[in-house]
């Protein structure tokens, strides 16, 4: 499927205010993140004062594939998904970024700004943290003040990578759909069946043939056409083993 890139308006909903602890509502968001949870309040005030948090219309574009950026981001109310674009102008879809996630995709902590990997696109009305990368460098990556919980955020991606490439190049179609129902059962359920094939590329009556084989196994179960799993441990096994 093609589609021409497009960027909306944006509109900001908090002011940047410079001045060390007087940017309480930006405090607080970044608070709510678990990459900052142990953060001091000295830190949780440095932090504040080179961050902003912004409001984002659906089908908002964030940034595009090997474009540099500033700042690092993080998805603080939405949805996003992250795809890139082949030669023939098809949209090849990567995988789906939830609230309270990192958006950015950093494979370089020497530099002062971020190369991004692939497209990130708002599905949903949505709320960005954003942080000055140099200046967070400065202040805390260089200083060896490096949150565990920000360390784990980098290796979820480095995690998704490898569930994509697993996905598209050494999976069966069995794979891929129990795979997607454990990983990322409510985005399978919001998403029509014909979507769901697109992103696993596989036939939509491929789909349906996997679903009611896993259903006959007692794996899942179908109820008004929404998948309930029944057999956590089972559907692992099936792309696991």
């Amino acid at each position: 499927m093609s589609r021409k890139l497009t960027v909306s308006t944006c509109k900001r909903i908090d002011i940047i205010q410079l001045l060390l602890g007087n940017n309480l509502s930006v405090k607080n968001v970044i608070k709510s993140l678990n990459s900052f949870r142990t953060f001091n309040d000295e830190q949780l005030e440095i932090l504040s004062s080179i961050s902003s948090v912004y409001s984002y219309n659906k089908e908002y574009i964030l940034h595009y594939e090997k474009k540099e950026n500033g700042n690092l981001l993080f998805l603080i109310e939405g949805l996003a998904k992250a795809y890139k674009i082949d030669k023939h102008n098809n949209e090849i879809f990567l995988y789906y970024i939830y609230k309270n996630s990192l958006l950015s995709e950093i494979s370089d902590i020497y530099n002062d700004t971020i190369r991004s990997f692939s497209n990130i696109e708002l599905l949903e009305d949505s709320k960005i943290l954003t942080i000055d990368y140099k200046l967070f460098k400065e202040y805390f990556i260089n200083n060896n003040i490096f949150c565990l919980h920000f360390i784990n955020e980098i290796i979820l991606k480095s995690k998704q990578m490898q569930s994509l490439i697993n996905r598209e190049f050494l999976f069966d179609s069995v794979q891929k759909v129990a795979m997607t129902l454990d990983s990322d059962i409510n985005m399978f359920n919001n998403f029509k069946r014909h979507d769901i094939s697109l992103i696993l590329h596989i036939q939509p009556a491929t789909l349906s043939r996997v679903l009611n084989k896993l259903k006959r196994n007692k794996i899942i179960d179908i109820i008004h056409g929404e998948v309930t799993v029944l057999d956590y441990p089972a559907l692992e096994n099936i792309y696991k083993e």
